[in-house]
């Protein structure tokens, strides 16, 4: 059996041999500020492809605890595509998930291994919530993040709602996370919060509208804006309307 360790080292490897130079694509454009997190500028449909591959060479000896380990220390690395290339492979051990792993994920973003907003919503989409969607209890958990002093942990907190959110599961708790966050000054979190907003909306617009109109005077307009996207447009315009005059 290869150790995650040594699988690791040479998924690095692979992934830096799949660098790109950045006048084909540049990554970095759509992570301004992010420090010294770096880019191979290797496309997605490459990443996804690789772990694969990495799954399939080890699905036979590895068990979940082997691809945590794997990705524990792929995401620790600075480049964006090698973070990715682990919590892919992790996601295809998703039937095997515990809530024990959940304290595990918190940690990776609680100590800025995703400090971006690819990595962080990636970990929420393909690791936290499908675990919440397995474990419904889990849902409240993830929510009181809300107030943790991370922007990475409060951010999943509401990024983590949005694959129940979409099978109609802990839609209260998306709107009691929505006003906790609803003074948050940082726009990923705005934007974030409108997101789980607009998918609530496709469960219950009128729900939403109402949420809206009664906490228009505390919620920032770039949520808003991202909540009401899908909305109807004449109700759209109304919601709009209702809070044009309202504190951004």
């Amino acid at each position: 059996m290869t150790s995650p360790r040594l699988a690791a080292a040479r998924a690095r490897r692979a992934v830096s041999a799949l660098a790109r130079p950045v006048g084909e694509f540049d990554a970095s454009r759509y992570f301004r500020g992010s420090g010294e997190l770096g880019f191979y500028n290797v496309g997605t449909i490459a990443v996804r492809h690789l772990a694969r591959e990495i799954f399939r060479d080890h699905r036979g000896d590895w068990a979940v605890g082997d691809a945590v380990a794997f990705a524990d220390d792929l995401i620790r690395d600075r480049y964006l595509e090698v973070k990715s290339v682990g919590i892919e492979v992790l996601s295809l051990y998703r039937r095997q998930f515990s809530p024990a792993q959940l304290a595990v994920w918190k940690r990776w973003l609680a100590r800025n291994d995703s400090a971006n907003w690819a990595s962080t919503d990636a970990i929420c989409g393909c690791l936290i919530g499908p675990l919440i969607v397995a474990h419904p209890s889990l849902a409240p958990r993830v929510a009181a993040w809300s107030n943790h002093r991370n922007l990475w942990v409060r951010r999943a907190s509401a990024v983590a709602l949005i694959p129940p959110v979409r099978r109609g599961l802990a839609l209260d708790l998306a709107y009691t996370v929505a006003r906790a966050l609803q003074g948050d000054r940082e726009d990923l979190i705005q934007k974030a919060v409108g997101w789980m907003l607009r998918e609530a909306g496709k469960r219950d617009g009128i729900r939403l509208e109402r949420y809206l109109r009664q906490q228009g005077s505390a919620t920032p307009r770039t949520t808003v804006r991202y909540a009401i996207e899908r909305l109807p447009p004449r109700q759209r315009a109304a919601v709009l309307k209702a809070t044009r005059f309202r504190r951004t």
